[in-house]
């Protein structure tokens, strides 16, 4: 694995993340050549990505709301993270749940890493990508209003 780009203007998202000391340390758990992205390794990934978490002490699949069973990635102070390998249908989901976080005042930033276009085909069919992503977040950018970094992964 390896990082591919990162999308970094969405309500400023990046600068968000670099004010935290954040934005290199996210970036470089992506930059993981002894990580596979192919079919099959979606395992070895979302465990590449816990381990990088823990270490730096973050809430691993941290509960939005102590009554609802949804959760995000990881959370630590003010930010938020979702790594999304899984079907596209659920990566608008996800930027929901971080809007969410934002709007109860959990959280001021997130980010969510997924793979690449190309990536993605690799791993299934119909898996979420960056690209795709970025889009959606454009398109919804009045909608959407946490700033959400974009991490793209091959």
């Amino acid at each position: 694995m390896k990082l591919a780009f990162t999308y970094t203007g969405h309500h400023s998202a990046g600068h968000e993340w670099e004010r935290r000391d954040l934005y290199e340390w996210l970036t470089d758990v992506f930059e993981a050549p002894s990580v596979p992205v192919k079919r099959g390794t979606t395992g070895l990934i979302k465990e590449h990505v816990t381990t990088e978490f823990l270490n730096e002490g973050w809430a691993m699949e941290a509960r939005l709301d102590q009554e609802a069973n949804l959760r995000v990635t990881a959370m630590k102070d003010d930010v938020a993270f979702q790594l999304q390998t899984g079907n596209m249908s659920r990566a608008p989901y996800d930027l929901l749940k971080m809007q969410y976080l934002c709007t109860s005042g959990k959280i001021k930033a997130a980010a969510i890493a997924l793979p690449t276009v190309k990536a993605a085909k690799i791993m299934g069919d119909n898996i979420a990508n960056a690209e795709r992503v970025i889009r959606e977040l454009q398109l919804f950018e009045k909608v959407i209003t946490v700033p959400v970094l974009v991490v793209a992964f091959d």
